[in-house]
Parts: C-alpha cells; structure tokens; sequence
C-alpha cells in the first residue's frame, strides 16, 4: 500500500478515536479504495471492488461506510456524477469547488476562499442561509483539451 494512503487511513483513524466514531474494517476498506482509485467513483465500482476482498459485500454495506465517510468529511459527493471522491484534508471542515472533466471525469478538488466568500455574501444579500455547498464547474483538463 502507497505510503501515502498508509498515513490518510491512520489520520482518519487518529481523527475517530478523537471524535468517538466507530472506524470499522468495513468503512477503512471503502476510504482505501476510494484513495487508491484517486477521482470519482461510484459507489457501485466500489462494490465491485470490495467483492474482491469480501465476496459478501452487499450495496448496504457499501452506502453506509460512504455516509459515514461523508458525515466525517473524509470524502465528498460528486452529485452531477452520481459519485464520490477521497478528501485529502480531513482536519478541515470545508466549503469546497471541483473542476469535472469531461473527458476523462477526472475531479479536481479546489478550496477558493474568494469563490466562497463571493457566494456567502451573495447569500447574505438574498437573506439566505447556506448550510453546505458544493460548487461544481465542468470542462476539459489540460490533457483532453484538443489546441
């Protein structure tokens, strides 16, 4: 296993214990594969791959480690691809934009403190509450973009 992952999965370990959340072998399994895949994946290509190792995995098992994943800001929801992507910043609560690709479905994970303060004043303006957001831009990254 990538060194990488190695600290991630023993970052979001530490951050369990800390906060009293059960990190179970299922739902460190899922977070593994969904670092070792590294862009969005559906929950359903993640089924697949936990049968790999747990030829009795079932969709439940699979949407409940991602709710509990979401719920502990370890991965975020691609809603217009229906999937899901590993967050490298688990100590953060944070607002967040993705560049899609189009092409590749590659998904950039960016934290823009002006796009943010630009929609919550945009919020305030309208007497909004924002209580999460996620901005979503599609186009192409530089490797499919034909010059």
């Amino acid at each position: 296993m990538n060194k990488d992952i190695s600290a991630l999965l023993e970052q979001a370990q530490a951050i369990c214990i800390e906060r009293g959340a059960r990190f179970t072998n299922a739902r460190k399994k899922v977070l593994e594969l969904m670092l070792i895949h590294g862009g969005a994946v559906s929950a359903y290509d993640l089924l697949d791959d936990l049968r790999e190792t747990d030829s009795g995995a079932k969709p439940p098992t699979i949407y409940r480690a991602l709710d509990f994943l979401l719920e502990q800001h370890f991965i975020h929801r691609v809603e217009s691809q229906n999937a899901f992507i590993a967050c490298n910043h688990f100590t953060d609560d944070h607002q967040l934009q993705l560049l899609i690709c189009e092409g590749c479905n590659d998904v950039q994970e960016l934290h823009s403190p002006q796009i943010q303060q630009s929609l919550n004043e945009q919020a305030r303006l309208n007497d909004f509450l924002i209580h999460s957001q996620t901005v979503e831009a599609r186009g192409l990254c530089h490797n499919c973009r034909e010059d």
